[in-house]
C-alpha cells in the first residue's frame, strides 16, 4: 500500500510540476485547491450515479427488520455508525457500499437476499461495512481523481507544445487515455488489496470466514446466469466483479477462488 500510494502521489506531483512549468509557479495554490475541488465533485457525483444506475431505493426497517438489526449489531461491533440501507434489482446477487465512515450507504440486491441464507448475508454485510470503516471508497475516488488529473495535464501538455492542429488534438486524446490507464493500473492494485482486507475484517467481525466464502461461491455462480448488465462503475464497488480482460492487472477485484481460499484458510 505504501509503495503503490507513493507511486500515485509521484504521478500527481509530476502533473503539478508540469502545470506550474506551463503556467508559472505562482499558480500552485490554484493547483491544490482545484485538485481538491475536482476530487470532491467526483466523489459526490460518483456516489449519486452509482445509486441511480441501479435504481436503489431506501430499505425501511418495517420492510426488513431483521436485516436492520443485523446491520446495527455489526456496525456497533465494528465501531461505526449504522449506514443507510438501500435495495436494488441488479439481476444478480450482489452488494456494494458507497460513502465514508459516518455517512455510508450499503446497497443489497433483491437477488442477494433471495439467494443467500442469514449467515451468508451477514458475511456480505460485514464485508461492505469493513469498506466503509476502512474508507476504501474514499481511497478509490482519490486514486481515480489522480488518474483523471494526470490524464488532463498530459492532454494539455500535448496541445500546448504542438501545432494545435487536428493531429495534435487526436494525439492528446490518445496520450490522455494511455496515461490514465497507466495510473489506473496502480489504483486497481490498491482495490484488489482492499478486497482482501475487507474479507479478513468481515471474517473477524462474524467470527468465521466460512459464511462469506459460501456467499462468494453463490454470488459467483449467480453472476454466470445474469440476465442484466450492471454499470461498469458500480461493478468496481460490488462485492463481486466478474469483468473480463487482463484479470490480474486491470481488475478491481482479486480472483474469487483466491478470496474463498484465503477465507477458509
Amino acid at each position: 500500500m505504501a509503495v503503490v500510494g507513493s507511486i500515485l502521489f509521484a504521478f500527481y506531483a509530476v502533473a503539478a510540476v508540469v502545470v506550474m512549468a506551463m503556467f508559472g509557479t505562482d499558480i500552485w495554490p490554484l493547483v491544490i485547491v482545484g485538485s481538491i475541488a475536482f476530487v470532491g465533485v467526483q466523489y459526490k457525483v460518483g456516489k449519486w450515479m452509482a445509486l441511480r444506475s441501479v435504481g436503489a431505493e431506501d430499505l425501511s426497517e418495517e420492510r426488513a427488520p431483521d436485516l436492520h438489526r443485523r446491520v446495527e449489531s455489526l456496525s456497533r461491533d465494528m465501531g461505526i455508525e449504522k449506514p443507510r440501507l438501500m435495495i436494488a434489482r441488479m439481476g444478480v446477487p450482489n452488494a456494494f457500499a458507497v460513502g465514508r465512515k459516518g455517512a455510508g450507504t450499503v446497497v443489497v440486491s433483491e437477488e442477494l437476499l433471495r439467494t443467500l441464507d442469514d449467515a451468508e448475508v451477514e458475511g456480505v454485510l460485514a464485508h461492505e461495512l469493513a469498506h466503509i470503516r476502512n474508507r476504501d471508497v474514499v481511497m478509490m475516488v482519490l486514486g481515480q481523481g489522480v488518474a483523471s488529473i494526470v490524464a488532463i495535464v498530459a492532454q494539455w501538455a500535448v496541445l500546448l507544445t504542438g501545432d494545435n492542429d487536428i493531429a495534435d488534438f487526436f494525439l492528446a486524446i490518445i496520450v490522455g487515455q494511455l496515461t490514465q490507464m497507466l495510473v489506473m493500473v496502480f489504483v486497481f492494485a490498491i482495490s484488489r488489496y482492499r478486497e482482501y482486507v475487507a474479507d479478513g475484517d468481515a471474517a473477524d467481525a462474524i467470527g468465521s470466514g466460512e459464511p462469506l466464502a459460501r456467499a462468494l461461491e453463490k454470488i459467483s455462480s449467480g453472476a454466470e446466469r445474469r440476465d442484466t448488465e450492471t454499470d461498469s462503475q458500480v461493478n468496481a464497488l460490488c462485492i463481486f466483479d466478474d469483468r473480463g480482460g487482463l484479470a490480474n492487472l486491470l481488475s478491481t477485484h482479486p480472483p474469487v477462488e483466491k478470496r474463498i481460499e484465503r477465507l477458509r484458510r
